[in-house]
């Protein structure tokens, strides 16, 4: 027994061992890959013990954990709940967005509270000094905005520029040089580097507030497939390089340059959309036998793409030639080299196509690996214009990013996911779609959705997808999981659905339909009126179903009144009106159904010869030759070639007295003496 737990103790040599016993390790019955080991070398044999098998687990002195590591591991016991609202939205309950609309007006309205909170901690600092926060979490706390700095100095320059105070950075700088201080050349390439990245003016101190506000921009540009290229520049949009500008006047004062102060000049100037002084700037950086770095390099190749009047092929040279300086200034290419590369190559159309592929290969050649952002530029170049649906480059991709996971490397890469979803719909290929959504719930692939507008177009995409090639059952469970939990719906995304329904034969779901387009803000929606009420009234169904859909009738004919009563325009159509009163007909809501004739008058919309067979059935069937002259009256006043044999089928299915035979006959007399009369125009305009 003393020999057994000797084997079982724990024992200091160097660290902490810890032995296990080999009968655990006979559980695995020796098989390759077994976590034990058939012996140990650490331990000595002793008598009467079997210590074949024992394991030797080195317990490590000091282990660090991340310090969210707590909370990744209970997040990833839990799974999405597609009953509950996004994160985004859990602040207040009652305020939780049931529609696109509401989403977005939450969201503006949330960071609109977060940028005056900030103004106000900002403004005030001195009111917000108490930390309550364990650990300390800096963005909290109040930023100190002004200078504290007042004597001139290169310290009060230094404290201004990382304040980001351009103006009053640039009035110190001045001040220096006219009291005879010389400004070291650190301090100097400091100051260029602020005045190059704002182009010489104040930056935006609301710049996340404005780039929410733009989001419909935003959504259209997804939508497009087209992105403006002052999104990504830290939307410094309408700021361009100024000729003769304070950093221009600074540069040319500087006694000494360095490398660094020529590609901040550079970088400053592609950055804010002057590529020509560039291109010639970096001439004269090679003059002086200085060399640029990578940065520099990648700024270069995007103002190379930039140069008016140059076929797409003098482009290209430019660019290579440019990648032969880095080679010969040995300058090895990064992540974001190649991807400026590709990012030119799409607006080379279908002559980049071939660009692209040699620079994925030379990428690869070297040793990068490629990037989300990578494989959106490279989507991009081969899915765009007359192009599109034509290639076969997405199933490539995806089959060297399946299981993969990723963590951000460009600014592109949030784009990856709409960029292969837009690919895929264009290809019409249900599979490459869930292949694709596979790899988005890969690990923390998720994070790389998007915004609140990139991630409703991914999902919109993939939805519609479903509803065009899924089958319905699975569709619907498709349905429920995204919406609304992930997006709300576009009311075309709804239409797609009812589509989907049609072809599957399954309409009885469209009261439930109407009734979450309504929850998600389509209730004014014509063309989702209009199809919903088509569906239900282009076949007769079960009375039950029958009644389910009348009442949905109903209710939308409540929103075209609710519209009027609202003086904006119903936009009553006559296939609208149409369908409701055969529903109504149809489900035995015959005065609701005989109401509507009044609106067909109101309105002046002209009845379906259809519709009106069935109000004579229905007044056939309650014995009623009033309301059946009621319907011959209306075919009259509209000179409805069907009004004759509508009096004809009366006359013979009703028992008339003298007085309606006399209102029948009238009427018919009418109707022949408009036809003769039409007949009579159209023959003499043909004889003319």
């Amino acid at each position: 027994m003393a020999a057994v737990a000797s084997v079982r103790c724990l024992r200091v040599c160097g660290g902490l061992r810890l032995p296990v016993k080999g009968r655990r390790a006979g559980v695995c019955g020796g098989a390759s890959g077994c976590r034990f080991y058939s012996g140990s070398t650490g331990l000595p044999n002793v008598a009467g013990t079997d210590v074949t098998g024992i394991e030797e687990v080195v317990i490590p002195r000091k282990k660090i954990w991340d310090k969210v590591a707590v909370l990744q591991a209970l997040a990833s016991t839990v799974n999405r709940d597609p009953t509950a609202a996004p994160y985004a939205f859990q602040d207040d309950p009652y305020l939780l967005p049931a529609s696109s609309a509401e989403s977005h007006s939450f969201l503006l309205a949330k960071k609109s509270g977060e940028n005056a909170a900030k103004f106000v901690i900002n403004s005030h600092p001195k009111y917000f000094q108490k930390d309550i926060a364990e650990p300390h979490i800096p963005c909290l706390m109040p930023e100190y905005f002004e200078p504290r700095i007042e004597e001139i100095s290169e310290a009060a320059l230094q404290e201004r520029i990382k304040l980001k105070k351009v103006k009053a950075s640039v009035d110190m700088f001045d001040q220096l040089l006219q009291a005879g201080t010389t400004v070291s050349l650190e301090t100097t390439n400091s100051l260029l580097d602020l005045l190059c990245y704002y182009g010489d003016q104040e930056p935006q101190v609301d710049y996340h507030f404005q780039q929410t506000e733009q989001s419909e921009e935003l959504e259209e540009a997804i939508k497009e497939n087209e992105e403006d290229p002052r999104m990504k520049t830290g939307r410094q949009s309408g700021v361009t390089w100024k000729k003769n500008n304070n950093a221009e006047r600074i540069f040319a004062l500087m006694p000494e340059k360095n490398g660094h102060s020529y590609c901040t000049m550079i970088q400053g100037m592609v950055k804010h959309r002057d590529s020509a002084q560039a291109l010639n700037l970096y001439t004269e950086l090679l003059n002086n036998k200085f060399q640029a770095d990578v940065r520099t390099f990648n700024a270069l190749i995007e103002a190379t793409a930039r140069r008016p009047n140059e076929k797409y092929e003098e482009k290209w040279n430019n660019m290579l030639e440019l990648l032969r300086h880095m080679v010969a200034q040995k300058v090895k290419p990064n992540l974001q080299t190649f991807n400026t590369i590709l990012k030119c190559l799409r607006k080379f159309h279908v002559h980049g196509k071939l660009p692209a592929l040699q620079t994925l290969r030379e990428m690869k050649a070297i040793g990068i690996e490629p990037s989300l952002a990578t494989y959106h530029h490279l989507i991009q170049v081969f899915y765009q214009g007359t192009s599109k649906g034509q290639s076969l480059i997405i199933y490539d991709i995806m089959n060297e990013l399946v299981g993969k996971k990723f963590s951000p490397m460009d600014l592109d890469d949030g784009m990856f996911f709409q960029s292969a979803m837009y690919a895929c719909s264009s290809l019409r290929d249900l599979e490459l779609a869930y292949q694709i959504h596979d790899l988005l719930n890969t690990g923390d692939n998720r994070k790389f959705i998007g915004s609140d507008l990139q991630r409703k177009f991914y999902y919109s995409k993939f939805f519609s997808l479903l509803c065009s090639m899924e089958q319905i059952d699975v569709t619907l469970k498709w349905y429920k999981d995204l919406i609304p939990s992930v997006f709300f719906p576009h009311f075309q995304t709804l239409i797609e659905l009812l589509q989907a329904l049609d072809v599957a034969s399954r309409l009885e779901m469209i009261p439930q339909i109407w009734k979450d387009s309504k929850e998600y803000g389509h209730t004014f929606r014509n063309d989702l009126r209009e199809e919903i009420l088509m569906l239900m009234a282009r076949d007769k169904h079960p009375p039950q179903l029958q009644m389910e859909f009348a009442d949905c009738a109903a209710d939308i004919k409540s929103t075209y009144e609710s519209q009027e009563a609202r003086q904006t325009a119903p936009s009553w159509s006559a296939n609208v009106l149409n369908c409701i009163a055969l529903l109504f007909l149809r489900a035995g809501r015959s005065q609701e159904a005989w109401k509507m004739l009044g609106l067909f008058r109101k309105h002046n919309k002209i009845p379906g010869s259809a519709l009106l067979d069935e109000f004579v059935d229905n007044a056939k069937a309650s014995n009623s030759p009033a309301q059946a002259i009621e319907v011959v009256k209306l075919a009259s006043a509209f000179s409805l070639p069907v009004c004759e044999s509508l009096t004809q089928r009366v006359m013979t299915d009703f028992t008339l007295d003298a007085q309606q035979k006399d209102t029948l006959g009238s009427r018919t007399a009418l109707t022949s003496d408009s036809d003769s009369d039409s007949d009579s125009e159209s023959d003499s305009s043909e004889s003319k």
